[in-house]
């Protein structure tokens, strides 16, 4: 039995050639500490052999779909609770701590008890100011880093998520269920933190990420669709007015002097 598959691609418009991702930061504060994203690639393997891994189409495909979050901090927070019960994290750093204690709860946060998915699992929560977009349909999918091994590993696992970023651009965070409470969290700066991969009409296109321009037209968008979780449940009950306020184009290559 043959198989035959055939992608017909316009020749030009929006949906022609690679998949066109935008990135930037939702703000400049304490930006140099922020990588850029990565393409999952594993340079200066064994490629000597034909049937290395390293040369296979498949394995090659599959690490140029994903790009890596870096962790910009350094970290080796503890779970505790108060005299009352109430839970708080806790910098096993102390004073070595790269993150003054003060700061330290505006990067990670303790959601509260209440809003756990499992009442012996804490939820955890890293504020970031990464936003992806684009000006066609392709949704993105947040996942752990998989491909990349630790010594250390995480005493739990990280909230994925999926969402059509051409209509919902956010920032990300990253999220974690904290498993085994009674193990320390310990994140390095320049570790792998997540990947992100992307979806768009047409598997055979190849993805491409850019630096995108905050223009006044993308700055008044994010602000219209900006903080609605806070008052709705099903955000995604919104996509059809969001589709409705939405600029014709939101991507702008950033231009570089």
């Amino acid at each position: 039995m043959d198989i035959n598959l055939t992608f017909e691609r316009p020749e030009d418009g929006p949906k022609s050639g690679p998949v066109t991702i935008g990135w930037f930061l939702t703000q400049d504060k304490g930006a140099v500490l922020y990588d850029p994203p990565e393409r999952v690639l594993f340079r200066q393997t064994n490629k000597t052999h034909a049937k290395s891994a390293s040369r296979c189409p498949a394995v090659i495909q599959l690490e140029s779909r994903y790009f890596m979050i870096k962790c910009p901090f350094d970290m080796h927070l503890g779970f505790g609770r108060d005299d009352k019960g109430k839970p708080h994290l806790v910098n096993r750093a102390g004073a070595a701590s790269t993150i003054r204690a003060n700061k330290l709860g505006e990067v990670m946060t303790l959601v509260s008890e209440a809003e756990w998915r499992y009442p012996d699992r804490p939820t955890v929560q890293m504020s970031l100011p990464y936003c992806f977009i684009a000006d066609e349909l392709v949704y993105i999918t947040q996942l752990s880093a998989f491909a990349h091994y630790r010594r250390e590993q995480l005493p739990g696992t990280i909230f994925g998520g999926r969402f059509p970023l051409n209509i919902w651009p956010r920032p990300l965070m990253w999220a974690f269920e904290w498993h085994e409470p009674e193990k320390d969290i310990i994140l390095k700066r320049g570790e792998p933190l997540f990947y992100c991969q992307f979806e768009a009409e047409g598997p055979d296109r190849p993805v491409q990420v850019i630096e995108a321009e905050k223009t006044p037209e993308l700055q008044k968008y994010l602000e219209q669709i900006g903080g609605v979780v806070n008052y709705v449940n099903q955000t995604f009950g919104l996509f059809k007015a969001a589709e409705a306020l939405r600029p014709k184009k939101l991507l702008t290559p950033k231009e570089r002097g």
